[in-house]
């Protein structure tokens, strides 16, 4: 999603291990308790071929911007297809722009399996697991509050997505003008596709609070955080922090 990875820079987080696997399209930058780059890499591929061959089968799944009726796609879907489907009915978006998040939130729940510490981010899509509080800075491409804006979530007991959609930055499809909307959500999936919906809402500055109580209206979501210009707007369990230079 972003050219410049500076971001990822000040994510780093002591005691864990850093890594990058990319497979196409996919950039992930991994963080765990060691060095698990080959079981991340084959479960990219696992999930992308999955993706890939359902894509095959349904080449609409790949091109809808609207969620896909019941009656036209052929079960049964792949677990990571079902949840995009999900995602993509809750939010009204096209089950594509739940694909960052759900393949960060399939590696991650992976390397869970041996590591108790995760974080996978994936274009500014994150999936993560940890057990002290996370801030993780908001690029917000020529925003005065791009990253000098962070969110910061306490320890949770089980893993949760935090996913970031803009209609000013990056290469994803968005019918908006936000500078970012950041969505916190247990399901990484869902929250990449609630960001791109959210987003889809802002045009100008008024369309702040409008867009955040269609969001909170969504099932599932936590979080909302948006920025547009030198405004912006928040509800949810999140915690807004200034992010030192």
């Amino acid at each position: 999603m972003f050219s410049n990875r500076y971001y990822r820079t000040i994510s780093s987080r002591r005691g864990l291990v850093s890594f990058i696997v990319t497979v196409k399209e996919t950039d992930l930058h991994i963080q765990a308790c060691s060095d698990m780059s080959d079981a991340a890499l084959r479960e990219v591929l696992k999930q992308r071929g999955h993706v890939e061959a359902y894509i095959d089968m349904v080449p609409v799944f790949r091109t809808s911007l609207t969620p896909i009726l019941q009656e036209s796609y052929t079960p049964p879907a792949p677990a990571i297809v079902a949840q995009m489907l999900d995602a993509s009915r809750r939010t009204g978006v096209g089950p594509m722009a739940a694909i960052a998040g759900a393949i960060s939130q399939f590696t991650g729940n992976e390397l869970l399996k041996s590591s108790s510490e995760v974080i996978v981010e994936n274009g500014g899509d994150i999936f993560f697991k940890t057990h002290s509080h996370i801030s993780i800075a908001v690029f917000a491409g020529q925003s005065r509050l791009s990253m000098k804006i962070g969110v910061r979530i306490a320890p949770r007991t089980s893993p949760a997505g935090l996913c970031t959609s803009s209609g000013t930055v990056g290469h994803s499809t968005s019918f908006g003008k936000a500078d970012a909307v950041t969505v916190l959500s247990s399901s990484a999936v869902l929250a990449d596709a609630a960001a791109t919906a959210i987003a889809n809402l802002v045009q100008t500055r008024e369309d702040i609070e409008p867009a955040l109580e269609r969001g909170r209206n969504i099932k599932g979501v936590e979080g909302i955080l948006i920025i547009k210009g030198d405004q912006l707007g928040a509800w949810g369990d999140i915690e807004l922090v200034s992010i030192s230079p």
